[in-house]
């Protein structure tokens, strides 16, 4: 079926007018002989509780008329209650002066049993000012029943209005009567409000759905009956009326027959219950097409409940034999009713459709939309019963789709389906990345982003997460505090995580996961600080991506617990450790979520990859030419996002300019400055193994193997050899180039207008530019459509400083570094420290021996607390030796000035889209490119030479200053400048 957009009903709107305070003007007598067994108060609390009804109004007793009306002078009141008799002023008196100085205040009479006398007496008087008369037949349910009949009035019209929510009318004039049918209604109504409740994917929901339960409205002669109808006769689930009341005035002894004949003018299947203290108006139901009950019946209220019940959709959706009505099978939700009508016999399913059966129970309760939405649906439009037995499971699909998103769902093993989107399993913290996750799926429904690009999914991926609840029992139960805070290695320190047991509770809902699950899944950590403002850890945990294919399910399980116990263990690994001290926060605090996400691609023999990785910043330090840095800046790569967050070679581009791209300049620049190899998650189910490190089951591979796998389409150019130029396609002979033409050029997908809305909302909703991380499959199994995944969003923390800062041109005597490339902004104080590698010693075969000399240098000058500035060659922290320096960010924590810069033969291209890149505008640290032998910059590495070294080796030189140097960066320039 095409995709629709459900109409979202908003419960948290319904209900707004609560009856919060009541005025209940009583005897002393009067009020113990209502209390009885205990105070108001309580009674109609425990009232409330048992009915899962939240808001128990509270009762202030007036002993008279005179005391009355000095409550309502000092307070307000939303309802009173009045016996018929206060002694110093009857009760329609009272009422009549209450309403002449409050006239929108209800007011309810309460009388003793209904007699004849009683009835007669306020028969003959104008009650007029009286909202309802109730009879107390000793049922303390009838006190929640006028508290409710006053909010159904306050509440129908917006309601309906605002949600759709459906409405029952009762017509009856006698006191006596509706005293005892309403109290019994609403019980009824609040146990089928329970099952709302089984729809709901959280607490919230189920409590809000609560809200959606259908209103009663009560009639008392015929006018107020047709007037009702009209009002409310596209949301209405019934009318039971009676047959004698008031029509114009008088007694109509057949005023019940109109109201029915009015209605069946236009509406023959709307349920009317007729019900009359004489037997013969049988055959008037008969003829007027309508149920019966007869008001001296034995078992009255017994049989209005159970017509309740089976006409208006209430409880369980039974399914039965056209034939025989014999019960077939049973939906007691929405998930069962989208299995089960895929069951039942064609005969059933026909039948059912043709009552609207189906529409008629799901908005009682209260998934109104969808009823909507299936109502006009008739078997006459479709070509045979299964088309429409297959449209209506996809519309629910559809439906069901819709709800979950945006929705943090509490994870049910029982209901887990494919369809379910986000679930959580504990009630802790989702920590950083899951809270981003849960936001942006958010702010993708509210948008509307997932339907807005036709033929396109946008959406972030089934996702799972084990909340820091799961995560601190785990540890205090298996006693890891003391080893996971000591100073013993990873490698032990993940030996010990290992060897503990997970807590039981989720080894069952991990079990019925995989039993769902069965794509590739990625298990990332999601600590409390993780893409926190301000220190987003970006990075600093671990990652482990699974096949999730073997075909013995208890292995899968083992390498989930297995991959979740690393993720645990991570938060105590020494990189760890000493991020938490530089940022100045303590390990013992930090808490690790862990989410269990399927990972986006497509499968090929034995790997696993997408299309497209990459990420995406809201803010460009580096416009080009027309770009500003508002406009943001991707990078983008084939196969698995470490590719781009690792620094390798990716292809980077303004997404509001997607076609001008530098690295595709010129054709020789495109053969070097393009991805040559991609990574993938190897496929071989034997391929996780338990580590510190996360690679383990990464592999790289060359393009060729994209190739065979055919994912190059619409990614790759062709090199043309003899005219040495590059041809759009991978339908030519020669050497494949990543050009992402197709998408970039010839927007055979929207990336680059979905990025941009995604960035424009991002930091529109965080209020500080953001940072996305993302993958796309062009071509996802089984005919779905392209999916543009979104996997992370963190902010980027921009310096608080707010120095306007003139930077000069350099003076060569001075200056040891100036860049046209500066990030930061104001004043770097109080760095004496200058750590730089020298170019003329620089061998890119040597590059993880700079990296140890570096990390050395580093943990001496964090032993010392002190910032230093670090000069390297090439792209700090590329996977990639050849183009730069493998180091790891906690190697270099304590550098608070970063300089990367260009060879002879080698141009440096800001590591923007990296973790390093993050975590240097994250933690304020100045970040410098240049590339002096292209005159792009000033590196006066020939005068720090000349300088004694506080330490050198074979590769690196450090000096220590006697004064602070000179740092300054100018944030809307970007100029930066070192200086003695």
């Amino acid at each position: 079926m095409e995709q629709y957009f459900f109409r979202e009903t908003s419960f948290k709107l319904l209900m707004q007018k609560r009856v919060a305070d009541i005025l209940l003007v009583c005897s002393p007598y009067d009020k113990f002989m209502l209390e009885e067994d205990g105070r108001i108060d309580e009674l109609l609390f425990q009232e409330y509780v048992s009915l899962n009804l939240r808001y128990p109004p509270k009762f202030t007793q007036a002993s008279s008329a005179k005391d009355a009306f000095a409550m309502l002078e000092k307070r307000h009141f939303d309802l009173v209650i009045t016996m018929l008799n206060i002694g110093d002023l009857n009760a329609i008196d009272l009422a009549k002066r209450i309403k002449a100085k409050y006239p929108n205040k209800p007011i309810i009479v309460l009388t003793p049993i209904s007699t004849r006398e009683t009835m007669q007496r306020l028969h003959n008087e104008d009650i007029s000012s009286i909202d309802y008369i109730f009879s107390w037949q000793g049922n303390p349910n009838i006190l929640l029943a006028m508290v409710k009949l006053i909010e159904d009035r306050m509440n129908v019209a917006d309601d309906v209005a605002t949600a759709g929510v459906q409405t029952i009318i009762l017509v009856e004039d006698s006191v006596r009567y509706y005293s005892s049918y309403l109290p019994m209604i609403y019980q009824t109504l609040f146990s089928q409000a329970r099952c709302l409740m089984t729809e709901g994917l959280n607490e919230w929901q189920q409590t809000m759905r609560m809200r959606g339960r259908p209103k009663i409205l009560l009639a008392r002669n015929y006018e107020e009956a047709i007037a009702l109808y009209e009002a409310y006769k596209s949301n209405l689930l019934g009318i039971i009326t009676d047959v004698t009341y008031k029509k114009e005035g008088v007694i109509d002894r057949s005023a019940g027959l109109k109201l029915c004949e009015h209605i069946r003018k236009e509406n023959r299947e709307l349920p009317i219950l007729l019900q009359s203290s004489h037997q013969e108006h049988i055959k008037d139901a008969e003829s007027h097409q309508t149920s019966f009950i007869y008001k001296h019946s034995k078992g009255l209220l017994k049989e209005l409940e159970e017509y309740i019940r089976s006409n208006y959709g209430f409880g369980d959706f039974v399914f039965r034999d056209p034939e025989t009505q014999a019960p077939i099978m049973r939906a007691h939700d929405l998930w069962e009713l989208q299995h089960r009508i895929a069951e039942i016999p064609d005969d059933s399913f026909v039948a059912h459709v043709n009552n609207n059966d189906i529409s008629k129970w799901l908005k009682a309760r209260a998934l109104f939309s969808l009823a909507e939405y299936l109502r006009p649906k008739q078997l006459s439009d479709f070509d045979h019963a299964q088309e429409l037995r297959d449209f209506i499971i996809g519309a629910i699909k559809q439906f069901r789709t819709q709800e979950g998103r945006g929705t943090i769902a509490e994870f049910q093993r029982d209901r887990f389906d494919e369809l379910s989107l986000f679930s959580r399993i504990g009630n802790g913290s989702l920590g950083g990345k899951g809270r981003g996750l849960a936001f942006i799926d958010l702010q993708l429904k509210q948008k509307r982003l997932n339907i807005k690009y036709p033929g396109v999914i946008v959406s972030i991926p089934r996702t799972v997460v084990l909340t820091t609840e799961i995560f601190e029992e785990f540890m205090e139960t298996n006693r890891l505090y003391d080893i996971a805070l000591s100073d013993h290695s990873d490698k032990e320190i993940l030996e010990a995580f290992l060897t503990a047991k997970l807590p039981v509770k989720i080894s069952e809902d991990l079990s019925a996961l995989l039993q769902v699950v069965h794509k590739p899944i990625a298990v990332r950590s999601s600590s409390l600080l993780e893409d926190s403002h301000y220190q987003p850890f970006a990075g600093i945990y671990s990652t482990f991506m699974l096949p999730n294919n073997h075909t013995d399910l208890s292995r899968r399980f083992q390498d989930l617990a297995e991959a979740i116990r690393c993720v645990f263990a991570s938060t105590y690994y020494q990189a760890s450790k000493d991020y938490m001290r530089a940022t100045n926060n303590l390990v013992e605090e930090e808490k690790m979520a862990v989410i269990i996400q399927e990972i986006t691609g497509s499968v090929h023999n034995d790997r696993c990859y997408p299309h497209i990785s990459g990420v995406a910043r809201s803010l460009n330090f580096y416009p080009i030419e027309n770009e500003k840095p508002e406009d943001g800046i991707v990078n983008i790569a084939l196969g698995l996002g470490k590719t781009v967050v690792e620094g390798g070679i990716s292809l980077r581009f303004s997404p509001r300019y997607p076609k001008k791209i530098i690295q595709l300049s010129d054709t020789k620049t495109a053969m070097k400055e393009t991805q040559k190899s991609f990574f993938a998650l190897s496929m071989d189910s034997e391929s996780f193994s338990v580590t510190h490190k996360e690679e383990s089951n990464i592999i790289s591979l060359e393009l060729s193997a994209a190739e065979e796998d055919g994912m190059l389409k619409n990614l790759a150019s062709t090199y043309d050899m003899e005219n040495h130029i590059l041809r759009d396609g991978s339908g030519y002979k020669g050497p494949r180039v990543l050009t992402f033409s197709g998408i970039l050029r010839y927007g055979m997908f929207p990336l680059a207008d979905i990025i941009t809305e995604l960035l424009k909302m991002g930091k529109q909703a965080m209020n500080v530019p953001i940072e996305i991380e993302f993958a796309v499959n062009l071509k996802p199994v089984g005919g779905r459509l392209p999916t543009f995944s979104f996997l992370q969003i963190r902010p980027i923390v921009e310096n608080a400083e707010a120095e306007d800062l003139v930077i000069e041109e350099p003076d060569p005597k001075t200056a040891l570094v100036f860049s046209n490339k500066a990030m930061g902004n104001g004043n770097y104080r109080e760095i004496r420290d200058f750590v730089y590698i020298n170019p003329d010693r620089f061998d890119p075969s040597k590059t993880k021996e700079m990296a140890t000399s570096i990390a050395e240098i580093n943990a001496a000058l964090d032993d010392e607390d002190r910032g230093y500035i670090l000069v390297v060659p090439g792209r700090l922290g590329s996977s990639d030796r050849w183009l730069g320096i493998p180091i790891n960010w906690s190697q270099i924590s304590n550098a608070r000035v970063i300089v990367e810069s260009g060879l002879k033969n080698f141009r440096v291209d800001p590591s923007q889209g990296t973790h390093f890149f993050q975590n240097i505008t994250s933690l304020r640290n100045a970040y410098l490119t240049i590339n002096p032998f292209m005159d792009d910059g000033l590196f006066n590495v020939e005068h720090l030479n000349k300088m004694k070294a506080a330490k050198e080796d074979e590769f690196l030189r450090h000096i220590r200053f006697s004064s602070p140097l000179t740092v300054k960066i100018d944030g809307k320039t970007g100029r930066g400048l070192i200086t003695l």
